[in-house]
């Protein structure tokens, strides 16, 4: 049996281990999700919670806070750890996939396969920050340092909105913790006469008139359950009704019709990006990795910088030759390969 294992401090990292997972389950393969965060006392919970919307309030105190982080397995309850691998052992599980890197000190104490997937293009800080000696099988779904996409996790079985049905409308999100400048690019988009969709973390981002803005339910994390983010959309009297997305997360229905994204260059929108065949206007990075991120995107021709887009004075034709270019994209299926072990 396999267990995937996630971290619910970034949901570029959970929201592709549920995918994988349910990509298995579709194959008759047993899987399991295991969320790091559900070893913690309520305490650490509690912290991750406020850091949470300070980083989305702040830009500078999210990187800055990024530097000085430290990993959540030193906070770990080691009656948790324990009971957790007893529940392993019960259901046979001897393959795990790691998609925070903050798991490995804590897999020491299990005998097992390990895969250890790589969602951004170099190594995220939960890798970098982890030292171990442990004999694992890297998987990239994207390779900075080779300039390609190894393997990927498909998102849906629906095949990407042709270019010509699409409205010109960009969706507009800071990943999971609604981080970075995306908010500040919402009345020039305006000004040029673009439709807008926008991720609202919290009822004061809903702000501007013309938008449709949705939002993933405040009160929900990641380690409460192993379901997708509830999510809906803010309707006009401030309320939203969230529903929970079968198969994969509710926010890639709104990429896959639109004409862009507009984002940071998160590892996971760069996976909705290539298996929606939405173009990637890319904004700030959150640190290192992901302008590497940034950088092979543009380089396989699947994306451009924000200002580039703005240049042309936010024409739609510039787009269309990275929708093309994604649309012949044939990537290898990871969960495919990981279901004939």
């Amino acid at each position: 049996m396999i267990e995937i294992l996630t971290s619910g401090v970034a949901l570029g990292v959970h929201v592709p281990g549920l995918l994988l997972a349910d990509r298995l389950r579709e194959r008759g393969v047993p899987v399991g999700v295991s969320v790091l965060e559900r070893l913690l006392p309520e305490s650490k919970l509690a912290t991750t919670a406020t850091m949470k919307f300070a980083f989305h309030r702040n830009f500078r105190v999210a990187l800055a806070g990024q530097k000085v982080a430290g990993s959540p397995a030193d906070s770990v309850d080691p009656v948790a750890v324990a009971a957790l691998f007893a529940d392993w052992r019960a259901r046979g599980v001897d393959r795990v996939v790691v998609f925070s890197g903050f798991w490995l000190p804590l897999l020491a104490g299990y005998d097992c396969e390990i895969d250890v997937c790589h969602v951004d293009s170099v190594e995220s800080p939960s890798f970098t920050k982890t030292v171990t000696d442990l004999d694992v099988r890297h998987v990239r779904l994207a390779d900075a340092e080779a300039g390609t996409i190894p393997c990927s996790i498909p998102v849906s079985t629906e095949p990407p909105v042709p270019w010509a049905e699409r409205e010109q409308r960009v969706f507009l999100h800071g990943g999971g913790w609604g981080m970075g400048t995306y908010r500040e690019r919402v009345g020039e988009l305006l000004e040029h006469g673009l439709r807008l969709d926008v991720i609202a973390y919290e009822g004061r981002d809903v702000t501007a008139e013309g938008v449709r803005y949705f939002m993933v339910d405040p009160e929900w994390h990641p380690w409460l359950d192993n379901g997708y983010p509830p999510f809906g959309q803010v309707l006009a009297d401030g309320s939203t009704q969230f529903a929970r997305s079968q198969g994969h997360h509710g926010s890639f229905d709104l990429t896959r019709a639109a004409m862009a994204t507009v984002s940071k260059p998160g590892g996971g929108t760069l996976l909705d990006s290539l298996w929606s065949a939405t173009p990637a206007v890319l904004l700030e990075p959150f640190g290192a990795h992901e302008q590497r991120n940034a950088d092979l995107w543009c380089a396989l021709g699947f994306g451009i910088p924000f200002d580039t887009w703005r240049e042309s004075g936010f024409d739609p034709e510039l787009l269309r030759p990275l929708h093309e270019a994604l649309l012949k994209a044939d990537i290898p299926d990871y969960a495919e390969e990981l279901a004939r072990r």
